[in-house]
């Protein structure tokens, strides 16, 4: 479902579906493989999960179709932060059978007025697992 660059996202959802495929897309071309996508529990989600030389990375996308209310990045807020952690303590708990290095990184993603990706920004390790 992306659009390709043809018309401006209507809403906040085409929005975060541009931006997951994009970044989804990043991150494999960056030597990531990426194993789950919107992973939801009742207490929070992740929007891609994948590893990365023996990491596994829980990665929270961005898009923005502007930076006038402030960077992508600034809208993971701590409360976000938690409810991430929460569900990749799910995640681990039902689906590793053992222990592993983690990460949790944040792709953000600049979509043009036009919905063409001019810019995608990947910061490893945004924020720690126990803060």
């Amino acid at each position: 479902m992306l659009w390709r660059g043809q018309r401006k996202p209507k809403t906040k959802r085409e929005l975060a579906i541009i931006g997951e495929e994009h970044a989804a897309r990043y991150l494999a071309s960056r030597g990531y493989r990426v194993l789950e996508r919107n992973f939801r529990t009742s207490r929070g989600e992740v929007d891609i999960i994948a590893e990365r030389k023996g990491t596994l990375c829980f990665v929270e996308v961005k898009a923005r179709s502007s930076d006038e209310f402030g960077e992508p990045r600034e809208a993971v807020t701590p409360w976000k932060q938690r409810r991430i952690r929460t569900a990749a303590a799910v995640y681990v708990s039902s689906r590793e059978g053992r222990e592993r290095l983690t990460r949790f990184d944040v792709v953000e993603v600049l979509v043009s007025q036009r919905g063409k990706v001019e810019k995608i920004n990947l910061i490893e390790g945004a924020f720690q697992a126990g803060s």
